[in-house]
């Protein structure tokens, strides 16, 4: 405190003022609410597993479409006009293509960056596919779309789905000779469709095909609605996940009702971020040094040619390769006709995915099972469900084999119809077979964790017996150990129970309970799985005398180590 002479008043220090982006931090907060919002949100912790970057790479690679692509949609022009090309490249000069084509041959050749942006993006496409996929088989094998996360898988369901229509409208875009044969795919499979096909052909192409309409309709779908779409979806996913959490792994200290993990800020954000600039580097090395649709290669799209080696991208091959190994076979009434080589399997591939979409729900109402699920399961302690994932792959990249069986003949030598047949039969016995070596599998190594628990780890030192017996020496578990290898569920099938009541009155069942107990039996009944090591049996080994001899050292803690 100081005295003013001239006033003989006292003159107190004043508070320094804040710097200008406190204030406006207080501004905002004042009307926002963030830091109240930040200071409960951004410490909130996440469980941490190394099969999580799957969902990462798919948000990553994402990003850097919707990056790519604001940079591509300013020099292509969505234009069927026709008109002589006098560029550039000279091979095309004097030939007449699409404005559409055309624009797509100056963003490779003339426009700066404009060939590592294309290849970039498309790249981007191909793992965007790729991730969502390996992505939600994770979240399948675990068993992470239980309660509460059904809503999640159906978000995550659709965004896949939507992503192969926006890879499909995306390609077909150059109107080169490859994209315009798969948009002669796709109205093939559109025509036949009864009654309404045809309708449904002149609505997309606006009269015959290919005409004029297809390129600028295919345009605003791929840049505006599908991204759009993809968008809000991802978006709801990931506020759905920061609500839920991932589900975690089994271990010590970890429960249904807590997490064990690292908080979101700093940790989980920095990792998050320089994971992107990983991400989105490598995309960039795969798009400089590798290169992808050279449209200059295939020519502008005539309908009266097709290219040889046609081929969709990979996450569009199953549906092309069930209808290469189809039969033709065709319906003729009334004066129409009726191409069931095309119909089938133009409808067989959107129910399969519907039946992958349909299945957390399916399982919550054979198991009857209400509760909250924030525990992932181990692929190996459900053999069914983990064959039942596989073979579906497998059946996926069977039909994968057959949407390029020309490719497979021309490299590796091989006849087109014997691929054909090969696709014809492996397409019902690959995934049965792949079926029953993974449940196989699986069994089998629920019987070593089984003997694992109950006897310890194989320590490969032998031991001789008084009685001249030799026995291999087992190291204990520890208590972490033998909670990840027993905490597992295994619920007893659902029952229909005996065929008449008490007062011998017979029981009214209904298809649907027989149908229910059906399916629970196959999932969780007698030869679905092996029964998992208990106390008591650990209890009996050691009491009997039979345990496989113990390390020196090691006989207290044995003692107070017992599965759960």
């Amino acid at each position: 405190m100081s005295t003013d002479i001239r006033s003989g008043t006292e003159d107190t220090e004043r508070p320094a003022e804040p710097a200008k982006g406190e204030r406006l931090a207080d501004w905002a907060d004042g009307r926002l609410g963030i830091y109240s919002i930040a200071r409960t949100q951004m410490r909130k912790i996440f469980p941490d597993h190394w099969s999580f970057m799957f969902g990462e790479i798919c948000l990553y690679s994402f990003l850097v479409l919707i990056l790519t692509g604001i940079y591509l949609t300013m020099f292509f022009e969505p234009s069927g006009v026709e008109v002589v090309y006098h560029g550039s490249y000279t091979p095309l000069s004097g030939v007449r293509m699409t404005r559409a084509y055309e624009s797509t041959i100056d963003i490779s050749f003339d426009v700066r960056g404009g060939l590592l942006i294309r290849q970039v993006h498309h790249w981007s496409a191909l793992v965007f596919c790729a991730g969502l996929l390996v992505h939600m088989m994770r979240v399948f094998f675990t068993g992470s779309y239980r309660k509460p996360r059904e809503l999640n898988w159906l978000f995550g369901w659709t965004i896949l789905f939507t992503a192969l229509i926006t890879g499909l409208t995306g390609y077909s875009l150059p109107d080169d000779l490859l994209s315009g044969t798969g948009i002669r795919f796709a109205d093939g499979a559109i025509l036949s469709i009864p009654v309404i096909g045809t309708y449904i052909s002149f609505f997309l192409f606006g009269g015959e095909f290919p005409g004029h309409d297809i390129i600028p309709r295919l345009y605003s779908a791929h840049v505006l609605l599908l991204p759009g779409l993809i968008l809000g979806l991802v978006v709801t996913h990931l506020i759905l996940v920061f609500y839920h959490k991932h589900t975690q792994f089994a271990g010590p200290g970890r429960s249904e009702k807590n997490v064990v993990g690292a908080p979101l800020m700093p940790v989980y954000t920095a990792k998050a971020g320089g994971f992107f600039f990983l991400v989105f580097g490598l995309l960039t090395i795969m798009g400089a040094v590798a290169t992808i649709n050279p449209v200059w290669a295939m020519g502008p799209y005539r309908p009266d040619l097709v290219s040889t080696g046609a081929q969709p991208d990979w996450y569009l091959g199953f549906s092309e390769g069930l209808i290469r190994v189809m039969p033709g076979w065709e319906i003729n009434a009334w004066g129409h006709t009726l191409a069931l080589g095309v119909l089938i399997p133009f409808t067989l591939f959107p129910l399969l995915l519907a039946a992958i979409g349909a299945y957390p729900f399916i399982e919550a109402w054979v198991t009857g099972d209400k509760r909250e699920h924030h525990i992932a399961d181990r692929p190996r302690n459900h053999p069914v469900r983990t064959g039942l994932g596989t073979a579906w792959l497998a059946m996926y990249f069977v039909c994968l084999i057959g949407g390029g069986n020309d490719l497979w003949a021309t490299h590796f030598h091989l006849s087109i119809n014997s691929i054909t047949w090969f696709v014809r039969i492996a397409f019902f016995a690959g995934p049965v077979l792949t079926f029953v070596v993974t449940k196989r599998i699986c069994q089998g190594l629920q019987l070593r964790d089984r003997e694992k628990a109950l006897h310890g780890r194989e320590s490969g030192i032998i031991k001789r017996l008084p009685h001249g017996e030799y026995v291999e020496v087992h190291e204990p578990l520890d208590q972490g150990q033998l909670y990840k290898l027993t905490h597992h569920e295994q619920p007893a099938p659902y029952e229909l129970g005996p065929e008449v009541d008490e007062n011998g009155v017979r029981r009214q069942v209904t298809r649907s309970q027989r149908l229910r107990a059906k399916l629970a039996k196959a999932l969780y009944g007698p030869g679905s799985h092996i029964p998992k090591a208990t106390a008591e049996e650990y209890r009996q080994i050691q009491n009997s005398g039979h345990g496989h001899g113990q390390l020196p050292g090691h006989e207290e803690q044995r003692q107070e180590q017992q599965p759960r």
